[in-house]
């Protein structure tokens, strides 16, 4: 018994690619060649006949320790390895390290990190958020089923942390963190607000009271939108910038005046 169980582990952690530890490689069902996983595979074509592996077609694995093709399962049936401490026969996914905390989502239809025990579903944005979202973000129809707005790298299944901003569009939170960085505050989707912005809001409310405007421009009035609260006002021109009166932000951009009704 003990060296049965020796056998499972041999070679744990000893093994894999540049994205996983595991023992085994992957034939594409798509292409026929073998990859040390669908990363290493997309990452191989994508500046030739580009495609993605569809995970869930691999019908044959490669033992990394006896070198034995075979189809997919846990364990080698030529050696008796186990080929991933963490297996999944859906995704036909295989890893060695489980201080990610592997779990499969069957909404997803993926595996996931961070322990299943810590994350939810929402149906709506179709994607597994931390608990500390639930029933505190905004959705948004499919959120995560589209490509970051700044990388354009597809979300759904990337390996990169995501964060999803207050108005329930997502990203990666490295590019999140960079678009800060370079001063940058609003969701480059809907141009909402992606932060805190009262502070500046209010620093600005000094900036235009200590900005007289010149006498031609001091009650030009302008409509503006306000992208934030969405909704349409007509406010005094500044060259500071034009605060919504319903919100009190700045972050509001020129409009058309609204059709006027045509009474007869």
């Amino acid at each position: 018994m003990g060296s049965e169980i020796a056998r499972l582990g041999f070679g744990k952690m000893q093994h894999g690619c540049e994205h996983y530890k595991r023992r085994c490689k992957i034939r594409a069902p798509c292409c026929g060649e073998i990859f040390g996983c669908r990363h290493c595979h997309n990452e191989a074509t994508a500046e030739t006949d580009r495609h993605q592996l569809p995970r869930h077609d691999v019908q044959k694995v490669i033992c990394l320790v006896c070198d034995t093709e075979q189809p997919v399962a846990k364990i080698c049936s030529n050696c008796g390895v186990n080929m991933g401490e963490y297996f999944c026969n859906v995704c036909k996914f295989y890893d060695d390290d489980t201080r990610k905390e592997q779990f499969h989502c069957d909404d997803c239809g993926i595996c996931r990190v961070g322990g299943g025990e810590n994350y939810f579903h929402c149906p709506k944005c179709g994607s597994c958020y931390g608990l500390a979202l639930q029933n505190m973000h905004e959705c948004v129809e499919n959120s995560m089923k589209h490509h970051c707005p700044i990388c354009y790298e597809y979300l759904f299944d990337s390996l990169r942390e995501t964060r999803i901003l207050k108005c329930g569009h997502t990203m990666h939170k490295e590019c999140f963190d960079d678009m800060i960085r370079h001063n940058q505050y609003a969701c480059p989707i809907c141009y909402k607000s992606s932060v805190d912005m009262s502070l500046s809001w209010r620093t600005l409310d000094a900036e235009v009271e200590a900005t007289v405007m010149p006498a031609e421009y001091r009650y030009k009035l302008v409509w503006i939108l306000c992208n934030d609260c969405t909704k349409t006002s007509e406010v005094f021109f500044h060259i500071v910038g034009q605060k919504c009166p319903h919100c009190k932000s700045y972050n509001t951009r020129t409009a058309a005046a609204p059709n006027s009704t045509v009474t007869k």
